[in-house]
């Protein structure tokens, strides 16, 4: 019988990947659906996010500066693929399973919030329980959209925050290449905003990795292929995981908190926190408060940066009487001199 498109990219995989590598004959989805022809699983997993409304959404999300005028700016969507690039490179390196790298880490933030980590952390507070994007991206691929992902993309999506040990190498790189790619680009946007500059990173780190973006980011993706060839475990040398940790450490007291980066997060959390409870008061007679509670959150948490705003305007910014446009007055005037 002859082979599909697709049964041949599984024996190729099985001819080529690291033995430690996730196959793609061996993916499993929670609902079964008739193979495709010619992509594997972990292709039609990337394929749905990519074209999933939460993808899109990312591009008017925070990554670190609140809705900037300068285009040159991280979104969530430009951290996402400047994640996914880094992630396949690696994978690519150690024999992985690029497929699955690459549904991993374009699925990895799209439960986060408008406003990034300080919209979650109002969420956190407000909701019983807590809030994490990771947990409620993946509640946006099984329940939201209803992607019916293969369960190794969804458990890589559920791991890659860190305090989380994914269960497979592929999961561990996106894990890995979301702390390099954010500590990167975030250094590379705090020096555009002028919040930092590039003399004032600890030297011993820069001593390390290079005051360069691209040089620094090359040798921390060196570092963990040369780490992890022949083995399951992915890492970096301790010595680079050190001067790793403290350049984020670094950029934690020097930029994530209370620095420039920062000042209209109170103004951000207001407006989170106040559309919870206005959402909540107003279906709190159609479901329990816990239901209630539940469609709030997924609501907001879907939320661009901008229609957070627009929201909060419309409910809390009082605005002038309209009686008609100024165009009416227009009409009225013509009317007159028609008629008159």
């Amino acid at each position: 019988m002859t082979k599909t498109i697709k049964q041949n990219i599984e024996d190729r995989e099985n001819s080529y990947l690291s033995e430690y590598a996730t196959k793609s004959k061996d993916a499993q989805r929670k609902i079964y659906e008739d193979p495709c022809e010619f992509r594997t699983e972990f292709q039609r997993d990337r394929d749905r996010i990519l074209h999933s409304k939460a993808f899109r959404r990312l591009k008017h999300k925070t990554q670190v500066f609140l809705s900037p005028f300068d285009d040159h700016f991280r979104t969530r969507l430009t951290h996402t693929l400047e994640v996914s690039q880094i992630a396949r490179t690696i994978s690519r390196a150690l024999n992985l399973n690029e497929d699955l790298t690459e549904a991993i880490a374009l699925g990895h933030d799209l439960g986060h919030t408008p406003f990034g980590h300080c919209g979650e952390g109002v969420l956190n507070e407000l909701v019983e329980g807590g809030f994490h994007h990771n947990i409620q991206s993946v509640r946006v691929v099984e329940v939201l959209e209803k992607l019916n992902l293969c369960t190794a993309t969804i458990e890589g999506i559920r791991t890659h925050s860190w305090g989380y040990e994914p269960t497979t190498p592929e999961g561990k790189v996106v894990q890995l290449a979301d702390k390099i790619a954010y500590i990167n680009h975030d250094i590379d946007d705090s020096i555009r905003a002028g919040v930092i500059s590039e003399s004032d990173l600890p030297k011993d780190c820069i001593n390390y990795f290079s005051s360069n973006q691209g040089l620094r980011l090359n040798k921390m993706i060196t570092e963990i292929v040369n780490n992890s060839q022949n083995t399951p475990n992915i890492s970096m040398s301790e010595e680079a995981w050190g001067y790793t940790t403290e350049l984020r450490k670094w950029m934690f007291d020097n930029v994530y908190t209370d620095s420039p980066a920062k000042l209209e997060e109170s103004k951000a959390k207001r407006v989170i926190k106040e559309l919870f409870y206005l959402y909540i008061d107003k279906i709190k007679n159609l479901c329990d408060y816990d239901k209630a509670q539940r469609v709030v959150t997924d609501y907001i948490s879907g939320m661009t940066d901008r229609y957070a705003i627009e929201r909060y305007k419309e409910n809390f910014i009082p605005v002038g009487f309209n009686n008609g446009s100024q165009d009416d007055y227009l009409y009225k005037i013509a009317n007159s001199q028609i008629n008159g």
